[in-house]
């Protein structure tokens, strides 16, 4: 069913105060109730499963005013399922350190959270059974779509859908994909005024707790070893999940690094990075709230962040929800698929097996160690990530083969991975949101990185350095 705009509002209305009518869609045909007389259930539930934070939530916030307007408790629920795609323990551990932040940060607004373990649309339906309105936040992955489409289906109460993990909906930016940031970044900007506001948290009026069981947050190791999942990558000590502990690292950043971003982001030997990344892909972190943080500083340094966390964020959000394919080498745009295919047989120099990339055994110190500090820390500095990818495609035996490679190594080890932004920074390696460049060997048109440029741009020779000090650091940790 096509989602359409609730009736709270219309272009350039808020629904309620921060909350804008174009982040708010009904999912199905029933009706919303108005008032306590018509809110048929025990209570609001909000079913989040994208959006996993207590604040600067705009479908918590949602809820919680619906839940004011219909005089009922809101019971906030989390499904937990044990195979989530691609994900293992090292992600799992980094979800649930953040669902134990949100059950925490709401229980100091008096507000119910559950978590439950199952399929998260069976979670949401069996929890629906007693609602007299489900409120969900968004996910652009096709799972996540055909879950909410699931459930609005199933349900025998109005599902409304409120976008809270962009700074401007999809929808409202374009109504096709882009073919790059130069056409999507207009198209953007011409909305910041308005969905770069401030979120106003509203207190909860009725605090009775709905009686309904779940797991246990107190114990995460616990829980964590119940799970029917890939064990075999563990968890990494350098990074902790969570709403709290998202915005330390913000502000640790802002306050010691930020001065030198501009300068230093495409310096790997460095570490004049946000590390955003991982806490905008559970969900943890607010886009709308870290672009108000930058905004409080002026200059370059603002210019080139903000540019980073939403046009070059936002356009792969625009990627995955029209583009049906986007984890496929089918999605490419046909001009590199043509000059890839016409050099498909030409020598590679060097040639590696998927083991070797993922144990790090090829002729080059500098993409080892890009794998290295991706297997050990969940993490690969953003330029290294484009040279390691390029590199994949050179030495794989086709190049279907290296986008395989490249997307499954992608979603085992990186923390972000399994992203919009994954997805298309993939694609982007195979000449998506790209153009030809002078044709060479292998890659044919498509952008082709060198360890001669990667020396001539940056100080490799200092990042293997700086990698192999992580690796010791996580060693030590890990065993402690």
């Amino acid at each position: 069913m096509a989602a359409k705009k609730t009736d709270g509002g219309t272009g350039g209305e808020d629904v309620y105060p921060g909350i804008q009518a174009e982040r708010v869609q009904h999912l199905n045909d029933h009706d919303e109730p108005t008032g306590p007389d018509d809110a048929d259930g025990r209570y609001v539930l909000y079913w989040m499963q994208q959006s996993a934070r207590a604040s600067f939530n705009h479908a918590l916030e949602f809820a919680i005013h619906r839940a004011n307007d219909l005089e009922l408790p809101l019971l906030v629920a989390f499904g937990l399922m044990d195979d989530y795609p691609d994900a293992n323990a090292r992600h799992y551990r980094f979800l649930l350190e953040g669902l134990a932040d949100v059950e925490a940060e709401l229980g100091k607004r008096d507000i119910a959270f559950v978590l439950q373990k199952g399929e998260p649309a069976a979670v949401a339906e069996r929890l629906a059974k007693d609602a007299a309105l489900v409120v969900v936040d968004r996910g652009y992955l096709r799972h996540q779509r055909q879950w909410r489409e699931d459930v609005a289906s199933s349900v025998g109460c109005a599902v409304v859908q409120v976008e809270s993990d962009v700074v401007v909906p999809v929808e409202l930016v374009s109504d096709h994909a882009e073919h790059a940031a130069r056409t999507i970044r207009p198209k953007i900007t011409q909305h910041l005024d308005r969905f770069l506001v401030p979120l106003r948290a509203t207190r909860l009026q009725n605090t009775t707790k709905p009686r309904v069981s779940g797991e246990d947050l107190s114990d995460l190791d616990a829980l964590l070893g119940s799970l029917t999942i890939d064990h075999s990558v563990p968890p990494v000590p350098l990074f902790t999940g969570g709403t709290t502990e998202g915005l330390k690292v913000l502000r640790a950043f802002l306050k010691n690094r930020f001065s030198t971003y501009e300068k230093n982001r495409n310096q790997p030997q460095t570490d004049d990075v946000s590390h955003m990344s991982k806490y905008l892909h559970y969900g943890q972190l607010s886009p709308v709230q870290i672009a108000l943080e930058i905004k409080k500083h002026s200059g370059s340094n603002a210019d080139a962040y903000l540019e980073e966390l939403i046009v070059r964020r936002e356009l792969p959000m625009n990627f995955v929800f029209y583009e049906k394919r986007y984890d496929s080498y089918a999605a490419i745009p046909d001009w590199a698929k043509k000059t890839l295919n016409e050099h498909k047989a030409d020598e590679r120099k060097n040639a590696y097996t998927r083991s070797q990339l993922e144990k790090a055994q090829t002729h080059d110190e500098y993409w080892n160690a890009a794998m290295r500090e991706m297997v050990h820390t969940g993490y690969m500095h953003n330029y290294m990530r484009m040279y390691w990818g390029k590199k994949i495609i050179e030495w794989s035996s086709s190049p279907e083969t290296a986008f395989r490679t490249t997307l499954y190594l992608n979603n085992k080890y990186f923390l972000d991975g399994r992203d919009a932004n994954s997805f298309a920074n993939v694609s982007w390696l195979f000449g998506t949101h790209d153009r030809g460049w002078t044709e060479r060997p292998v890659l044919g048109k498509v952008r082709w990185m060198s360890a001669g440029g990667l020396e001539s741009k940056a100080k490799p020779k200092e990042y293997v350095e700086k990698v192999d000090r992580l690796v010791e650091q996580v060693e030590a940790e890990s065993e402690d």
